[in-house]
């Protein structure tokens, strides 16, 4: 596939923004893809690039954005609660460009055959390596979520991605699931592989016992004349959101009154800029940003939002500038700053998509990538089925692949009911391609995979239910814990995100029926965070979905039919399509 130089300069035309005042630059025509405006040169020039969860994917894949996510009150309308023509409007992007594929799920599945797949470590390398020439002493920072996502990171215990991390240079990172390898084999990677050459930063990940650091709180970096401070910030809810037994001996929180503090001692130990490299999902981040002063830069992940504009909240320091580099390699960030007198004074900011197709793979990595997928290469790509519809799982309800799991997991148990997790990480399909192994682990590749068959009350299912709603709609950003609804199967419902807690759900039929608060069902899932659970012996979920998917008639899985709720109160919302 080729494009045009027209749809070269399209696809550069990212959103930037000179100051605070977040001014948009056009881009000057592009010779080449990539080639951006020069970015500052001299004393007191400073880059940065940024990429997020990227979830293992070293491969370049397809990723369909999602067309629901939902803001109410104050989030209304804003950043990142916008999607598809209501998310190009306001960064300015023209629908049906690359950029427009890159950022909406418009018309995915014909623009994802015309402009190829994204991501891809090989691919990403070849824009670092471009970037980083053109921005002397420029640093990549990864915002986590990085060590899984994949069969190849779970078979290696996440050693395929440390390694091509290695290979690509990144300088500073913090994470969440890579949490989920527990306590003692990040401690491994940190002391055998990382220690002199990567910097793993957290203020907020204390030991139970005494309150220590876990991890450094932020490491000091000169560029070019310009002390620079990275505060990492760990995803706050690991042990409610995985496994706490995977690190007994941690605790996590958002922990502003630490941050500020970590702030002013930074900026006491003289740091002209401070930027907080964060795991909180971008509401949180959007929140502490007004919260806390001295920041000038929030550099934030986890809620997987791609987002073309940084976001100016105004605190009683000043502004901070809050951005989201997107997910599965798909994105990366680039940030240009100017410091004079001590203060940064300029900034441009650009969220990249990393087309396969216009960037070469830089040969080095791809033999690492090849290197470390060859012992695997015959198990990944064993054929399962065929789907015809596309296969995608992003989005504040269910997603065709979550719906593929859910009837998996109920015809295969017999269960009335199912819940899959709200995960966000997972390639997207398009229909008529092959259901390998390999894709199926894309969506299920975790530390606990068990699955699990319980009886429920309808009082319960409703509790379950309402709980997750709190987590996706609380109106306070620091109640919600940055993931999507759960998914479910064969129950119907009605939900009313407005509504108060516990208020939110109802409407819930079986069939047709009401559920009856005291009448039991046989509910199925996946991903129990108790070590009960984990100890119960059950089926890893691949292994259940494996074989329903060998068994689908003919060999193919036809389109899904979504289970989504009825929303009360969402008509017109700019985050729904």
């Amino acid at each position: 596939m080729n494009l045009s130089k027209r749809e070269f300069v399209q696809l550069l035309g990212a959103a930037s923004v000179a100051g605070f005042g977040l001014g948009r630059q056009a881009h000057a025509a592009a010779a080449s893809p990539y080639e951006l405006p020069p970015p500052f040169k001299g004393p007191g020039a400073v880059s940065l690039l940024h990429m997020t969860d990227c979830h293992a994917q070293l491969l370049p894949i397809h990723f369909r954005e999602p067309s629901v996510n939902l803001g109410f009150g104050s989030q209304l309308g804003q950043l990142p609660h916008l999607v598809g023509e209501q998310l190009l409007k306001a960064a300015g992007i023209r629908p049906g460009t690359a950029e427009a594929h890159a950022f909406s799920y418009l018309d995915f599945e014909r623009a994802a055959r015309r402009y190829g797949k994204v991501g891809g470590f090989a691919h990403l390398a070849t824009l670092v390596k471009r970037l980083k020439a053109s921005r002397p002493g420029a640093l990549l920072l990864d915002g986590g979520d990085t060590w899984q996502g994949s069969a190849t990171s779970l078979w290696t215990q996440a050693q395929d991605m440390v390694e091509a991390c290695k290979l690509l240079g990144v300088d500073v990172m913090t994470g969440h699931w890579e949490f989920t390898y527990g306590q003692q084999r990040v401690q491994e990677i940190l002391d055998k592989d990382f220690k002199g050459r990567l910097d793993f930063v957290a203020h907020n990940v204390k030991t139970h016992d005494f309150g220590d650091d876990v991890f450094a709180p932020y490491t000091l970096r000169e560029i070019n004349g310009v002390p620079v401070a990275i505060i990492g910030q760990a995803f706050p809810y690991t042990p409610i959101a995985n496994p706490r037994y995977l690190v007994p001996d941690w605790s996590f929180g958002i922990r502003e009154q630490e941050l500020q503090q970590q702030i002013d001692a930074v900026r006491a130990k003289g740091a002209q800029l401070v930027v907080l490299l964060s795991h909180n999902g971008m509401d949180v981040d959007l929140k502490l940003a007004a919260r806390v002063s001295g920041l000038d830069v929030i550099l934030g992940g986890h809620t997987h939002d791609g987002v073309p504009l940084p976001v100016a909240v105004k605190n009683r320091g000043g502004q901070t500038l809050v951005t989201n580099a997107g997910s599965n390699g798909k994105f990366l960030g680039v940030l240009d700053v100017q410091v004079r007198n001590g203060r940064a004074a300029e900034f441009h900011y650009r969220l990249l998509p990393v087309f396969a197709n216009l960037l070469p793979a830089d040969a080095q990595m791809q033999a690492l990538i090849t290197k470390l997928r060859a012992p695997y290469a015959a198990r990944l790509a064993e054929p399962l089925a065929v789907t015809e519809g596309l296969l995608y799982r992003r989005g504040n309800f269910n997603g065709s692949w979550d719906q593929l799991l859910c009837d998996a997991l109920m015809q295969a148990q017999g269960a009335e009911v199912a819940f899959s997790p709200g995960f966000r990480w997972g390639t997207t399909l398009l229909p008529g391609q092959t259901i390998t192994r390999e894709f199926l682990m894309d969506q299920t590749a975790i530390t606990y995979p068990h699955t699990t068959l319980t009886e429920m009350s309808g009082e319960m299912i409703k509790t379950v239910l309402e709980d997750v709603a709190d987590n996706l709609f609380n109106p306070d950003p620091y109640y919600q814990q940055g993931g999507d609804m759960v998914r479910v199967g064969g129950l119907s419902y009605r939900c009313t995100p407005t509504a108060g807690m516990g208020a939110r759900i109802d409407e819930m039929r079986l069939n047709g029926r009401l559920i009856e608060a005291g009448k039991r069902y046989k509910v199925a899932g996946w991903a129990p965070v108790s070590e009960e659970a984990a100890q119960a012996g059950s089926k890893p979920v691949w292994e259940l979905v494996e074989g329903w998917l060998k068994a689908s008639p003919g060999g193919r899985v036809a389109p899904r039919r979504l289970n989504s709720p009825t929303l009360v109160g969402a008509a017109g919302n700019p985050g729904m399509a």
